[in-house]
């Protein structure tokens, strides 16, 4: 099957959006599928407000017109609702085609924390465009559950994966600071609550790993944490192994890939009780849930390890990916296919 994914996240851009596009737009391939990836890239863009490093396209609709025509897809995902996702949910609902979104951002809570837009409004120009899907994919039961409150339909699930070959145990040597060493991964910005983790009253070392616009004032503020910036593969798998606990202060992630990635090398978790977390963290096996996020992050510590890595090894981008897959089919109107695909990735 020839699919096209549209989306305004993509590299360089460094976030789950992107990660998790990547991983299943490889898996897909690997099973045959030829894949194709519509981004920004070639378009005139201008930077994302209070995110520069995102860059927007600028009128995309003649040239996403022309190439998603050469194309010609059997089936077409729109993975975000930037000018990109819009303009090719346009295209679609003009030629009657039907098409799938995802739901991969808290948008109404982001905007609300930068911008005095009532939530309200956010969910309703957010439904007018899901709306126009035959199927619009979230990441977790909860997040499901919380779009439906919301007027959205058509809910349904697509999980998520970890690469357990990059992100395993490495030993513990590759962060030398003092223990025990309390991790932060993913973007430093007023959304992922990254204060709310310095803020902890802990011992040993807290450690920030990731970029982003709040990093210079963190650093300012506190001292005594560590800022590593980004890091990528082998690097932030060893960084991961050698954390003692993942703490996890975002209340507005609808998943939190790096969860899983710290779980398969071994290191458990702290979280607020919070959608993304409930559905991704074993409480007392991977790591613990708690309002308190610094009596989580102690409790963490005394978690086996192995364990965690075990429990990591189940969430596999092979069977997100068939999942996927098969919600493509079953908007194209083909079940008796998508039935079997799901089959073939359970067993």
């Amino acid at each position: 099957m020839k699919i096209a994914i549209v989306t305004d996240a993509w590299s360089p851009q460094v976030n789950g959006v992107v990660t998790t596009l990547q991983r299943t737009a490889s898996a897909l391939g690997k099973l045959g599928h030829e894949v194709r990836v519509l981004s920004a890239q070639g378009h005139k863009t201008i930077p994302c407000p209070t995110y520069p490093e995102i860059r927007l396209a600028l009128w995309p609709d003649k040239r996403l017109a022309v190439e998603l025509g050469a194309f010609a897809p059997d089936a077409i995902h729109v993975a975000t609702e930037g000018p990109l996702g819009m303009a090719a949910a346009r295209y679609c609902v003009a030629r009657g085609l039907a098409f799938t979104t995802s739901y991969h951002t808290q948008f109404p809570q982001y905007v609300r924390k930068r911008l005095p837009i009532p939530e309200k409004l956010t969910y309703a120009l957010l439904r007018r465009h899901h709306s126009r899907a035959r199927r619009t994919l979230v990441a977790t039961e909860h997040q499901r559950r919380e779009l439906v409150a919301h007027g959205f339909g058509n809910v349904v699930l697509w999980s998520r994966g970890v690469d357990t070959e990059l992100f395993r145990p490495r030993g513990r040597e590759h962060l030398p600071q003092a223990r025990p060493i309390f991790a932060y991964l993913g973007r430093v910005a007023v959304e992922k609550n990254v204060a709310a983790f310095l803020d902890l009253d802990l011992p040993g070392t807290k450690v920030v790993i990731g970029d982003g616009p709040d990093r210079p004032e963190l650093e300012s503020c506190y001292p005594a944490a560590v800022f590593l910036g980004f890091k990528f593969g082998v690097e932030l798998a060893e960084a991961l192994s050698s954390a003692d606990v993942l703490v996890f202060p975002s209340r507005t992630d609808t998943f939190g890939l790096v969860l899983l990635e710290a779980m398969a090398c071994g290191t458990p978790a702290a979280a607020y009780p919070v959608t993304g977390p409930i559905d991704v963290v074993a409480p007392g096996v991977t790591g613990v849930l708690d309002e308190d996020l610094g009596r989580a992050a102690l409790a963490a510590l005394a978690l086996d390890r192995e364990r965690c890595r075990r429990a990591a090894s189940t969430w596999t981008w092979e069977r997100a990916s068939a999942q996927f897959f098969g919600h493509l089919v079953q908007a194209r109107g083909g079940r008796d296919l998508a039935a079997r695909v799901a089959a073939t990735a359970l067993s």
